[in-house]
């Protein structure tokens, strides 16, 4: 979500103060001399192999668009697992998620720039007539403001852009007459009820049809907001007023950045993450360049360039000087407290700040920007793709990935400000990962655990609108795209608004309202686009240089930053004591725990810490009892491994974490529920059984079908329309018995999951599936007898391929409802008489070990990621570093001797307040 037009980082200065009438004819001219300059150094990737990759982002996207259109359209967006389209009401709700959707045909407006420059014009053509013929605007439905913004209103903005552009060419649009616009304008005004508050902050969401408050509007009750919501709305407002004269918009927009800017914690100058919208107080006081905020500081950036006000400048200077100076801690972003910035408020990074070393490419800050990418495409290089949200060293938090696209937005702008062919590998990676992973018959699918592999039902509108964009314009040449991409900028959902509209119905005030509220360094604004002597100074390796000690960040090093120094700690003194190196037995630590809080403002700091990190140790230790998700893969044609569905362990029989995957084609049992001699184990010799879940225990069911012949076994959920969206993942307990007799593996499948196995049975006769701890590779054989040679093989082997399933399948993540990227339902379990492990909400099994920063008092790297896998608990008895919790008295000893610490604490943050 940054800048478009390729290296706005390196190349040209603006002046001081400069002229709102020069900024985009110095924009313009900064992206110009960037390209030329930046990239002087020759690729070592020949133009023929660039050339082939950008032909398979060409296809991939048509396998994605394709589908969408064929199976989902007028839909909002492809279920691209069940091959049909997600209509807002008609499938399980996934909470605040599906306020995207509107009933307005998502994808396809959120698509149409993006077929422009993917050089589809004539598919554009097609597209807009759709538009505007089949989507309708006035729908009785509540809808995200910032979603409908960014996607929407973006969407339909961008397609003006490109409509009129390609007008003016004289080949295509010809009929065109500003359609698009009079909709954006439509949808604008359905928006503008939102901003109906006393602070001039929107509402976060809205009734399409009725607005705000009314009885039949269903909304208007909502009293906070994220910063991001309410402050990325200034490019897309001000664009719908300078293209239509209609000055409204942007003053409610401005209205909004300047409240924010007022709000901001003076002292820091850092903002929250959610504020109430009609007292303008913070209601979540951390801080970062994550969720909730990373657009607001986008968007001050960007409305400088497109609008040439220099008070968006001063603002984002201002904020950026507070994010190096607190959050920035090379190569990491973390997130602090606004009111005590040098205390980390987490020990966790969310994949949307990816989008961040691609700003301060915009900002021209390029070190840092190298740093934290390199760091982000080393966790990739783990995972296969970046977790929702990952630790400090660097092992999963959340698991899901929805098919993101700010990591491939930032390699886009690193490659374009350094010219440097590694990122051109970076982007060739990531193609290679989708394809390999994520590609399914009908579309993309989102990663549900990229730890199992396992996938959602779910490709998501900016996967089409962001995703191929950024990978396409990576590889392409300026030859390659049929207009100037460095007449436009990019908003934080990739469309494109015209420099031009800088210059254009001018009307707003430009009062410089900034320094009424700071008072500003001067020298901080000198420099939009800083000389590329600074950037690289005289060595084609510069960005090399910056990468190689971070090469082996996430496997054996530890990062920097971890652990913040302070100048006392500068001095000599010992870095604070974390709560995972704690013990009890030793006197010094001991000595350490009376001193927190006593002593000083540092130390009172360092307790407010430990506590934190011992409380979420205490969690995490509980969490890390549980086992891990399973995986089960479908790999006969002609789905070749593209399915993987995510099941519950069991906690006895063969451990497949500790042996090898098992490998099988399935068989129903008779009888189905498996709780007598098999009748028919013939058919289930060799083979993986299917059962029923109902009327005997787990261990019962395994004996039968193993005594059958059967090599593992697969329950099937028996209460109708259960899913892993709306409960937690299950774990099949014991019978209360020995069970070492169990020799085969079982995995537990919800009922939505099962019925995609039961239903390619009645469609296929023969399927063959993997129960495994992970997703394995595809079959390359396969893969390559199964990948359409072109365009037109595409779209008739999609329609071959495509799975006739009847069941609705949903599979959104509920292991971690407090994901603030995805909010969800409430996770409820099926009622159930077995003896089971079943976890609550609050028991189930996390998407990934919680993990704290593991520095230890001498400054060596614990690594926690090699140790095996398979530790007992026994073994973790012996460990003072995992079972400190037996060795010390009790958590609630603890926090009760600084109980009155932590009351100070707090009212020392209120009055600051």
């Amino acid at each position: 979500m940054s800048e478009a037009g390729g290296g706005r980082g390196c190349g040209c200065r603006v002046p001081q103060r400069a002229p709102w009438s020069l900024v985009a004819a110095t924009a313009s001219l900064c992206l110009v001399l960037a390209t030329s300059v930046c990239t002087a150094r020759a690729a070592p990737m020949s133009r023929e192999e660039k050339q082939k990759l950008g032909n398979q982002v060409l296809e991939m996207f048509d396998h994605a668009y394709g589908n969408y259109m064929e199976h989902a359209y007028p839909a909002d967006e492809l279920m691209p697992l069940t091959c049909r389209g997600r209509v807002r009401g008609q499938e399980p709700s996934r909470g605040d998620v599906d306020d995207a959707l509107g009933k307005f045909s998502l994808t396809l407006i959120d698509s149409l720039d993006t077929l422009v420059v993917l050089n589809k014009t004539k598919e554009f053509e097609d597209a807009v007539r759709k538009v505007l013929r089949d989507v309708n605007l006035d729908n009785d439905v509540v809808v995200s403001v910032f979603e409908t913004n960014i996607r929407v209103l973006g969407g339909l903005l961008g397609g003006h852009s490109l409509a009129i552009m390609l007008k003016e060419k004289g080949e295509y649009m010809q009929w065109y007459n500003d359609e698009l616009l009079q909709m954006a304008k439509q949808l604008g005004y359905r928006l503008l009820p939102a901003f109906n508050t006393t602070s001039g902050l929107p509402y976060p969401r809205i009734n399409l049809k009725f607005g705000i408050r009314k009885p039949e509007a269903r909304t208007g009750t909502e009293t906070d907001t994220c910063t991001a919501c309410a402050g990325t709305l200034i490019l897309e407002f001000a664009a719908l007023s300078r293209f239509t004269g209609a000055t409204i918009f942007e003053e409610y927009a401005r209205k909004a950045l300047d409240f924010l800017w007022e709000k901001r914690q003076r002292s820091s100058n850092l903002v929250g993450v959610t504020i109430n919208i009609h007292t303008g107080d913070w209601v979540r006081k951390d801080s970062g360049v994550g969720a909730g905020i990373d657009s607001y500081y986008e968007y001050l950036l960007k409305a400088y360039v497109l609008l040439g006000d220099d008070s968006f400048l001063e603002r984002f200077n201002t904020h950026y000087d507070a994010i190096m100076r607190y959050i920035s801690q090379p190569p990491l972003l973390l997130d602090v407290h606004i009111h005590k910035p040098m205390l980390n408020a987490r020990t966790w990074m969310d994949s949307l700040l990816a989008f961040f070393p691609g700003l301060q490419v915009l900002k021209g800050d390029i070190r840092p920007a190298i740093e934290t990418h390199e760091m982000l495409y080393q966790v990739i290089k783990k995972h296969n793709f970046l977790p929702e949200a990952f630790t400090t060293d660097f092992r999963v938090h959340w698991a899901q990935h929805p098919l993101r696209p700010e990591f491939a937005e930032s390699t886009y702008f690193l490659y374009k400000a350094t010219g440097d062919p590694y990122y051109l590998e970076v982007g060739k990676t990531l193609i290679e990962n989708l394809n390999k992973y994520a590609r399914v018959p009908c579309g993309f699918a989102a990663m549900k655990d990229v730890r199992t592999g396992s996938h959602e039902d779910r490709m998501d509108s900016f996967f089409l609108a962001e995703m191929f964009k950024y990978l396409y314009l990576l590889f392409a040449d300026k030859e390659d795209i049929i207009f100037d991409i460095e007449d436009y900028i990019f908003t934080t959902e990739a469309h494109l608004l015209p420099l031009w509209l800088s210059t254009t119905n001018r009307s707003i005030s430009k009062k410089n309202t900034t320094s009424e509220y700071t008072e500003l360094d001067d020298s901080n604004f000198d420099w939009t686009c800083p000389n590329t002597q600074i950037l690289f100074p005289n060595d084609p390796l510069y960005a090399q240089s910056i990468r190689e000690p971070l090469k082996n960040v996430v496997d054996k090093s530890c990062p920097r930053g971890i652990i913040r120094v302070e100048e006392s700690f500068r001095s000599g003194a010992k870095p604070p004591l974390r709560a995972r190196d704690f013990m009890a037995t030793n006197p010094e630590h001991l000595e350490i725990l009376k001193k927190m809080g006593a002593a000083s403002a540092i130390d009172a700091e360092d307790g407010l810490r430990f506590m934190q990190e011992m409380i979420e140790l205490s969690s995490q230790q509980q969490k890390e009892q549980q086992l891990p998700p399973r995986a089960v893969q479908i790999i006969s044609h002609p789905f070749f491994g593209r399915v993987v569905l995510t099941a519950g362990p069991a906690q006895f029989g063969l451990d497949l974490s500790k042996h090898k995957e098992t490998r099988g084609f399935v068989a129903s049992s008779k009888p189905y529920n498996g709780c007598s001699e098999l009748t028919n184990p013939e058919a289930v010799m060799g083979k993986i059984a299917l059962i029923q879940r109902g009327q005997c225990m787990f261990a019962e069911k395994a004996r039968n079908i193993q005594n059958a012949g059967a090599i593992g076994g697969i329950v099937i959920d028996d209460n109708e329309g259960s899913s892993s969206d709306t409960a937690p993942l299950f774990q099949m307990a014991g019978d209360g018995k020995d069970t070492d007799d169990i020799k085969i593996p079982m995995l537990f499948l919800f009922s939505k999951e099962g019925s995609i196995i039961l239903d390619a049975i009645r469609e296929h006769e023969e399927v063959e599936v993997l129960l495994s701890d992970k997703a394995r590779d595809r079959d390359p054989e396969m893969e390559s007898e199964d990948q359409p040679s072109s365009e037109n093989d595409s779209q008739s082997q999609s329609a071959e391929q495509t799975l006739s399933l009847s069941q609705t399948v949903d599979l959104v993540d509920q292991e971690t409802p407090e994901n603030p990227l995805d909010s969800h339902s409430e996770p409820s379990s099926p009622a159930d008489t077995e003896e089971t492990a079943g976890l609550a909400p609050s028991e189930q099994i996390p998407s990934s070990t919680e993990s704290l920063e593991t520095t230890s008092l001498d400054g060596e790297c614990t690594d926690l990621d090699n140790q095996p896998k398979e530790q007992s608990e026994t073994e973790e008895d012996s460990n003072p570093n995992v079972s400190w919790g037996k060795k010390v008295q009790p958590i609630d000893s603890i926090l009760a001797d600084w109980n009155e610490d932590i009351e100070a604490f707090e009212m020392m943050e209120k009055d600051e307040l």
